[in-house]
């Protein structure tokens, strides 16, 4: 389960672009926190700090405790935007976990044990249908990730949503269907030599009919051109 991550932060008492350049030059992150039918906030983070927790992973599906001059929020990070050269934090948008603690956070998926899958050995092809699936959670208890085991998996095996074990308290968000994350696609390698060898074949029929014909058609030629023989020379005449 993801730990809360904890940041400080310092009130940033102007909005805007301008107060937004500012906070840069200073060193600082411009942030806001949203949600839960409160105002918005609008904050400065340390740049450092933050990108220090950025690196670690994971940020933006685990809970973090914004500290906020001695003002503490539990939010979720919704939206990172980055430059577009250096691909570090320009600004980040929180958005604040509701009195019930359960939030909505999208999880990834990650498959183990591909090499223990019969499937995949003969030459199948893991259809990754989901890299993701969201989640309903506490937000002190978000998973890491959802592992889902390929041992044992045949070529035209479907993981379902049904199959992924759940920790208390996590639900998928969509609950009207057993929709599909990944399947076992291709054909066995038995069936590929198999279309192989009759692929070959039938190429290889047109050529040895017409090997036959050739022979028959020498033979046919030969008494024709016999039947046409030079006529005898005639005797030469007396004296």
């Amino acid at each position: 389960m993801a730990e809360l991550m904890t940041l400080k932060a310092t009130a940033r008492p102007r909005a805007g672009k301008g107060a937004a350049r500012q906070a840069r030059r200073d060193g600082n992150v411009p942030a806001v926190i949203y949600g839960n039918h409160e105002t918005p906030e609008t904050i400065n983070l340390e740049y450092n700090e933050l990108w220090k927790q950025v690196l670690r992973g994971h940020f933006t599906s685990t809970a973090i405790e914004i500290d906020v001059e001695g003002t503490k929020h539990i939010v979720l990070a919704r939206d990172v935007q980055v430059d577009p050269v250096r691909d570090t934090p320009l600004h980040v948008d929180f958005q604040r976990v509701g009195k019930d603690g359960v939030i909505r956070v999208s999880i990834p998926v990650h498959f183990t044990n591909e090499t223990l899958s019969p499937g995949l050995k003969r030459g199948g092809v893991l259809n990754i249908v989901r890299h993701n699936v969201e989640v309903f959670c506490p937000y002190d208890k978000i998973p890491r990730a959802f592992e889902i085991n390929l041992e044992g998996m045949e070529i035209g095996r479907s993981i379902h949503i049904s199959a992924v074990e759940m920790p208390e308290g996590v639900s998928p968000v969509i609950k009207n269907r057993d929709f599909t994350i990944a399947t076992i696609a291709g054909a066995l390698k038995g069936d590929d030599e198999a279309a192989s060898a009759t692929t070959d074949a039938a190429a290889a029929a047109p050529a040895a009919a017409g090997a036959k014909a050739a022979p028959a058609a020498a033979g046919k030629a030969a008494p024709a051109a016999a039947g046409k023989a030079a006529p005898a020379a005639k005797p030469a005449a007396k004296k």
